[in-house]
């Protein structure tokens, strides 16, 4: 997997214009979303899902003012309100998986997010963007099989199983999705 030209990571064009869907605004983060990055980092509930949680007053101690400003990260707004994220990174090419230094498809959303369908529409939205900015690239998702709601989204989203294996603690499972055309 070749991954993003790194010249071209992040696009020239980063931020994006926001991203809008049936319900949501894909956008860069603003001092408003401080508390609710605090929030999802230190949620043990998503923590079950990504390996633990931070402590809230280590994270509100060392939380940016505008948390989140890096090439690849989409804030989740509904509403006006910060949800989640959805997040393009480069892959560790030391980890084990498909990711080798190419770009993964990352997601976290806040508990009282989950099961509405939010994920669902943010991330297709944001693979759209993704094929457009970089089109011919395939990408990587990585989430614990235990995560049944994630692997459920990515066999969805089209990302098919490439391994499995042991990392933090639990079982992992990696996919790639094709490259695609932007639907729009």
């Amino acid at each position: 997997m070749t991954g993003p030209d790194p010249a071209a990571w992040p696009p020239a064009t980063w931020p994006p214009a926001p991203i809008t869907t049936a319900r949501l605004v894909l956008r860069a983060s603003g001092a408003r979303d401080r508390a609710a990055f605090v929030e999802l980092f230190s949620s043990p509930e998503v923590g079950t899902h990504t390996g633990g949680s931070r402590p809230r007053e280590v994270l509100e101690r060392m939380m940016p003012e505008v948390p989140g400003r890096h090439p690849g990260l989409f804030v989740v707004d509904l509403g006006g309100a910060m949800i989640g994220v959805v997040t393009f990174d480069r892959g560790d090419a030391e980890r084990p998986g498909p990711g080798g230094g190419g770009a993964e498809l990352g997601f976290l959303l806040l508990p009282e997010a989950w099961g509405r369908g939010y994920a669902s529409e943010a991330c297709a939205a944001a693979l759209d963007w993704f094929a457009g900015a970089f089109p011919g690239e395939p990408l990587a998702l990585r989430t614990r099989t235990a995560n049944v709601r994630a692997m459920r989204l990515a066999a969805k989203l089209g990302f098919t199983e490439v391994e499995r294996f042991e990392e933090y603690g639990a079982e992992q499972w990696s996919g790639v999705r094709p490259p695609a055309a932007p639907s729009g």
